[in-house]
């Protein structure tokens, strides 16, 4: 979560210093909460979401019920989770749909710019591993080469893409709801027109299209790097044509935040999903109170986790183990594990999913850029090299550094590195065994 980086820092550091504390004065709460006014600020939130954020903190803190709790300082931080929970929308808000059987069309509306065609592929491929059947409408017919854009995103993950040659996107869309009640599909996505800003000619196209598809939701892609402008440009869209929820893109991206943190109190409407990477698997549901959680550097375990099952299941951590335990463990496994650590997201995100890790690793200590070299280096051997690791010797390495663009150094570097793993491995797996069995014996 990169976009509230900073504030997840400052944030961070006032709940490890007062959520220590064995007593707390009503001094120590208007200093902890003078600081996260002024990161709030900083990260570019609504000065009247603030405010309002401030004063119920100020007021529900000095109650008597945290200055003489057991544990103030943490009472302290529940306050602010709360209240940052609240701030963000309370709980997630899921997506309105009708039943398998009838089609629920979902309109995406937004600005050129703000990412609408990339993450009206992203959703798509979200409700299709959820077994629904998605159709995709190419309806901007504005943007030079969005259509094409959508087509090669449709076949990207296999969703299909319905998209027309001539210059009338309200009977494309009509031609798009026809083609998915004949061919059964439950969801129709529609990307509609973008323009580079607001204007009127985009807006009352927004509205026929909103009256011919009767949309069950109506959602706006905002660009999470536009900060305030974005809850501007939501609060316009609502009022012409009625939106249910927003899509945040780029909320990996290095921007203040407080879109996030102020769209919710001042449009009324949720953010429904964001968009975490570039790649078609990276829009995640928005759950407040676990952004909350990582906002103020408890972590995000659940989130984690989710992941995890995503790119391991059981059997293959089973079988993982077996390799391990009797050293057959090979380059091409190190390989896949690389590739499934990479599906996971960025090791940013991964990173300040921990509890209490969150800005505590630099960019340079995490080197993501590495693991692009490990695959590299990975890619460049031959399947009889990666199968048997101790048939690389000078030779092939000067060969795979060179296929790689990588020196000799590094692939060796990446050799000693595997091998410590294994040996590693084999070690915690031993052991793990040893504990079960005395465990057992009891």
């Amino acid at each position: 979560m990169a976009m509230l980086e900073n504030l997840t820092k400052k944030l961070g550091d006032v709940v490890r210093v007062i959520g220590g504390k064995a007593s707390i004065s009503e001094k120590n709460i208007e200093e902890a909460v003078d600081q996260i006014k002024m990161a709030l600020l900083e990260a570019d939130v609504n000065l009247r979401v603030v405010r309002r954020f401030v004063n119920a903190t100020i007021e529900e803190a000095k109650g008597e019920k945290v200055l003489k709790a057991v544990s103030p300082g943490q009472q302290f931080v529940k306050i602010v989770h709360d209240r940052m929970v609240s701030l963000l929308g309370d709980t997630r808000q899921d997506l309105a749909l009708k039943g398998p059987d009838v089609v629920s069309v979902i309109l995406m509306a937004g600005l050129q710019g703000s990412g609408k065609t990339t993450s009206a592929a992203k959703l798509a491929l979200h409700l299709k591993k959820l077994g629904r059947r998605p159709l995709l409408a190419a309806c901007d017919l504005v943007r030079p080469a969005a259509a094409e854009q959508l087509a090669v995103l449709g076949e990207q993950i296999g969703v299909p893409v319905h998209r027309e040659s001539g210059s009338d996107s309200l009977s494309i869309a009509r031609n798009a709801m026809a083609k998915a009640k004949k061919e059964q599909y439950d969801v129709l996505i529609v990307d509609t027109t973008g323009r580079m800003q607001l204007d009127e000619a985009m807006m009352a196209e927004l509205e026929k299209m909103r009256d011919l598809v009767k949309p069950d939701e109506t959602l706006l892609v905002a660009d999470a790097m536009t900060g305030q402008s974005a809850v501007d440009i939501a609060k316009a869209f609502d009022e012409r044509i009625g939106i249910s929820g927003v899509v945040l893109s780029k909320f990996d991206s290095d921007a203040r935040g407080g879109a996030a943190l102020s769209l919710k109190a001042i449009t009324g409407k949720p953010i429904k999903f964001v968009g975490t990477s570039e790649r078609p698997e990276g829009l995640e549901p928005f759950y407040p109170e676990r952004v909350a959680s990582r906002i103020l550097g408890m972590g995000d375990i659940v989130s984690l986790v989710e992941k995890a099952q995503e790119a391991f299941d059981q059997d293959e951590a089973a079988e993982l183990e077996r390799k391990f335990s009797n050293e057959s463990f090979s380059l091409d496994d190190y390989l896949d594990q690389l590739r499934k650590v990479k599906k996971m997201g960025s090791l940013k995100n991964f990173v300040d999913m921990m509890p209490g890790m969150a800005g505590q690793i630099s960019d340079e200590q995490l080197n993501e850029a590495g693991l692009k070299y490990e695959e590299a280096i990975l890619l460049s051997m031959t399947k009889k090299e990666r199968a048997n690791y101790l048939i690389i010797g000078p030779t092939r390495r000067s060969r795979i550094a060179k296929g790689s663009g990588t020196s000799v150094a590094e692939v060796a570097r990446l050799l000693k590195k595997f091998e410590k793993s294994r040996l590693m491995m084999k070690k915690a797996i031993k052991n793990k065994k040893t504990a079960e069995r005395m465990m057992g014996g009891r």
